[in-house]
């Protein structure tokens, strides 16, 4: 992985590994202060040969032997014969095992000495402990190398010497607070560096344009901040058009432009993979910057299943699309204004929105609209969990394909841009909805989609209030 993307994930997920690392310090500082401390006593043994000689051949040669033996002499320290003395010795409340546990012995190449090392909670009993491993250690080398039927006094070719006796240690070995502090504070960045780049691995959403367009393979129209504030506010009509959200809508206006150059008028789809992903937002943003341009636009509800558009703007919700697709109602009837901006609201649910929306009265209704305004934006159902906008779609000049940054994974939205390929289906281009902004990440997940599910809420863009039309009073 890159550094780069690691530490994207690092700064992305910085809670995790703020949290992470106050725990294993937080960890290490408990385990030091409710750990028992731990002394250790040090007593060091010489070793010489006892041969009696006199001239510098055969002292060089007794030290010789007395190197070969010493290492092996480092393995009896610890070993049961010598525990078992020192436990019998100073009647220690312990096992043999338990106390060779905390003895350790090692002998430096090239010497004659072996550093006895003892663990005990105690410091008295560490140094006691320690002078008396000395002092059965010496009986135990001295018999095992003497003869046979001989003294070990007179007869062992070895001697055992004390070089430095064991003293109570003043301070504990065990615990260190500042190397456990140190290792809790490396543990937890590693844990939560870990988290953090293992959550970057396994997150599949698209979070920048650059990768919306690299898996779409579609132009990115723009980037819609995520801004609570002018969530609620008209985001591109009077004294608040100013605000970050407004000027995304109007960069996405001009792109949108440049893709229709030499057409009199357009009607474009405005749909996401999944709900919740801010379609619906983004559409009645995009409506009210072109209206405010002075583009003449009208914008149509065509999410036969979740209307959300009557009510953002405060509109009459009882006629709309579906009364004119069902012959109920003229479109003239139902249209309705707020600002300078038509709005076709979805009316009534039908029962078969799918039907509908793929007929050819509502080919004929785009023609209608086409014919009296420069540009028509219609909010489509979702394209993944149902058949309304595949049907719909290939009435109409073009598609734009919201992804919500940090929520809608890469499958899926390449499975709604293919699908709409399949159809046939110009795609004019791709824009990524709550888009991060400084130290904030818009997230949340929907899955259903149908009839009155409270899922994937999106957040509604409101307008100033609507003037309808006398017949929509009436219709209503």
């Amino acid at each position: 992985m890159e550094l780069r993307i690691v530490l994207r994930a690092l700064l992305r997920s910085w809670p995790a590994v703020l949290v992470c690392t106050l725990l294993g310090v937080g960890t290490a500082w408990a385990a030091t202060a409710f750990a028992t401390p731990v002394y250790q006593a040090r007593t060091q043994l010489f070793v010489s040969a006892q041969s009696g000689a006199t001239d510098i051949a055969q002292l060089q040669q007794g030290n010789a032997f007395s190197q070969a033996r010493v290492q092996s002499y480092a393995s009896i320290v610890t070993s049961r014969q010598v525990a078992e003395g020192v436990v019998r010795m100073l009647r220690l409340p312990t096992t043999a095992e338990q106390l060779a546990g905390s003895i350790t012995a090692e002998a430096p190449l090239n010497t004659v000495l072996i550093n006895v090392a003892v663990s005990d909670t105690d410091p008295d009993r560490a140094a006691e402990i320690a002078n008396a491993v000395a002092l059965r250690f010496s009986e135990v080398v001295e018999r095992l190398e003497t003869p046979r039927g001989k003294s070990p006094k007179t007869h062992s070719p070895v001697k055992i010497g004390v070089t430095d006796a064991a003293t109570p240690p003043t301070a504990p070995v065990s615990p260190r607070p500042m190397l456990n502090t140190g290792m809790g504070l490396l543990a937890g960045l590693f844990l939560g560096g870990a988290i953090a780049v293992l959550r970057e691995a396994l997150d599949t959403t698209v979070k920048t344009t650059e990768t919306l367009a690299e898996h779409t393979g579609l132009p990115v129209l723009g980037a819609i901040p995520f801004d609570r504030k002018s969530a609620s506010l008209p985001p591109a009509v009077g004294a608040l058009g100013h605000s970050p959200r407004a000027e995304a809508f109007r960069h996405l206006r001009t792109n949108l432009k440049f893709t229709q150059v030499g057409q009199r008028s357009s009607v474009i789809v405005v749909t996401s993979a999944h709900p919740g992903e801010g379609k619906t937002s983004a559409a009645m943003g995009l409506a009210l910057s072109l209206a405010d341009s002075g583009t003449s636009t009208c914008l149509v509800d065509a999410d036969l299943r979740r209307p959300r558009i009557a009510a953002a703007f405060g509109l009459v919700p009882d006629a709309g699309l579906a009364s004119v697709l069902i012959s109920q109602a003229e479109i003239e009837e139902v249209i309705q204004q707020t600002g300078q901006l038509s709005v076709l609201t979805s009316g009534p649910i039908p029962p078969n929105p799918a039907e509908l929306l793929a007929s050819d009265r509502m080919h004929e209704v785009l023609d209608q609209l086409a014919a009296r305004y420069e540009t028509v934006i219609v909010d489509s159902a979702p394209l993944l969990p149902v058949a309304d906008t595949v049907g719909l779609a290939p009435l109409t000049q073009g598609v734009i394909l919201i992804a919500q940054a940090g929520k809608t994974p890469r499958d899926r939205i390449i499975a709604a841009s293919e699908s709409l390929h399949k159809v046939g289906v110009h795609t004019l281009g791709a824009v990524l909805s709550m888009a991060p902004v400084p130290n904030r990440m818009a997230g949340g997940h929907g899955s259903t989609y149908g009839y009155g599910d409270p899922t994937g809420t999106e957040q509604p863009v409101t307008a100033p209030r609507p003037r309808a039309s006398a017949t929509a009073g009436s219709e209503a």
